[in-house]
């Protein structure tokens, strides 16, 4: 599979997830919280220019002069949007497109959604080059990562494969 951003999202999130999702195991289309964000990915794409752009193999939730803006549910997993993030913003840069990024959390119940400003750094740069190295070493693997039995595990959209 080649690199994209929801995979290096997995990654930082959980190297199983990264795993499955990557050797094809897309358990995403039964999640209800999947659905969610991709409502409010559709609804934004229909309020706004500039949304929801494919390059190669990623797809930019909204692209202006200034900003590379990503948009998600939560903030439940700050990093792994980060990371996703960072990994678009070194593939535009790759393609002589420089940008800021800005992640915006739009969570319910909550007026304001938070916003997060990135900007892409020489070390962010080497450390995705890092990340990338092992995500693909990790779907050539034959064994499966472990679970993580942690709190999160019980909003994935593999919960019922890694634990029924």
């Amino acid at each position: 599979m080649e690199m994209n951003g929801t995979l290096m999202n997995y990654y930082i999130h959980c190297k199983r997830q990264c795993y499955l999702h990557g050797n094809r195991l897309n358990l995403e289309d039964n999640s209800e919280k999947v659905k969610i964000g991709k409502a409010i990915h559709d609804d934004r794409a229909k309020k706004s220019e500039n949304t929801e752009i494919s390059i190669d193999n990623i797809k930019l939730d909204k692209l202006t002069r200034e900003y590379l803006t990503e948009v998600k549910k939560s903030d439940g997993d700050a990093e792994a949007a980060k990371w996703q993030l960072l990994f678009y913003l070194k593939v535009l840069k790759e393609k002589g497109i420089e940008r800021k990024g800005k992640l915006e959390f739009i969570e319910k119940n909550k007026t304001q959604k938070k916003v997060v400003i990135l900007e892409l750094t020489e070390q962010d740069e080497e450390r995705l080059v890092h990340y990338e190295r092992e995500i693909t070493e990790l779907l050539n693997s034959d064994s499966l990562p472990p679970v993580l039995n942690q709190p999160k595990c019980k909003k994935c959209a593999y919960y019922e494969y890694c634990y029924i």
